[in-house]
């Protein structure tokens, strides 16, 4: 993907580490701002213009989470969490609070780089372009725009990561089939599922929160007992 100028804001209380990660991150093409608190991450990741935020849990003043929340209260940039190392409630919170995807500490710096590009690509698809039918996905009252990245139920406008806009495509394409958690998260996360990957549950969770109950009162999304998921084909034709 030919992009000039990606900003990488960097929020982490680990001086070394944003050190190293700013060289390292710089000779791979992107502009890296370091800040090293909460209030000043907050301010940061809404005054300036990011295309992605990397955000430490453990920093002084206010945490990663409330960081988090703060940022998700007015802004849909990406932003990729760094958790303690088996600290599995922290990456589960996390992605309940909309970050995009999560990596444990301590990470190998191209592991890092594979998740940056990964979110990169799934919010330049998302990018507004010339719309055709194509871009237009309904399934009874919940229609997905794939060009102007929205997302409409009921009426009602709502707000998805990238992670969930990318998921949510998937199903709406394939209404009625059941896709394997596997094929979920390759999509959502460009990456393989391992045994302790909760985070395509945590999405799905948010989706059904996010999308709610169809007007007859069912189900839009159904979990398949260790298989994957299913959007309900029965709630109302797809066109």
């Amino acid at each position: 993907m030919e992009q000039t100028e990606q900003k990488i804001l960097l929020i982490d209380d680990d001086l070394e580490l944003c050190a190293l990660l700013q060289e390292y991150l710089s000779a791979e093409g992107y502009v890296v701002e370091a800040v090293h608190d909460g209030e000043a991450g907050v301010q940061r990741a809404l005054e300036g213009d990011h295309n992605l935020v990397v955000l430490d849990v453990m920093l002084p003043q206010l945490n990663g989470f409330e960081v988090l929340r703060r940022v998700r209260n007015a802004s849909l940039v990406p932003i990729l969490m760094l958790t303690a190392r088996g600290e599995e409630i922290d990456r589960i919170l996390g992605l309940e609070m909309g970050a995009d995807d999560y990596l444990p500490k301590s990470f190998n710096h191209r592991e890092l780089l594979a998740r940056i590009r990964a979110i990169q690509r799934r919010t330049s698809q998302l990018q507004p372009h010339q719309e055709d039918a194509s871009d237009l996905l309904k399934v009874g009252d919940v229609t997905l725009n794939v060009g102007a990245r929205s997302v409409v139920c009921g009426g009602n406008v709502l707000d998805m990561t990238s992670a969930e806009f990318s998921l949510l495509e998937l199903l709406l394409r394939q209404p009625g089939k059941t896709l394997s958690r596997e094929e979920l998260l390759l999509h959502a996360h460009g990456r393989e599922l391992n045994y302790n990957d909760r985070s395509i549950d945590v999405h799905m969770s948010n989706l059904r929160r996010k999308l709610g109950l169809t007007p007859a009162g069912a189900q839009r999304i159904k979990a398949v007992r260790g298989v994957g998921y299913i959007y309900t084909k029965d709630d109302s034709e797809s066109q």
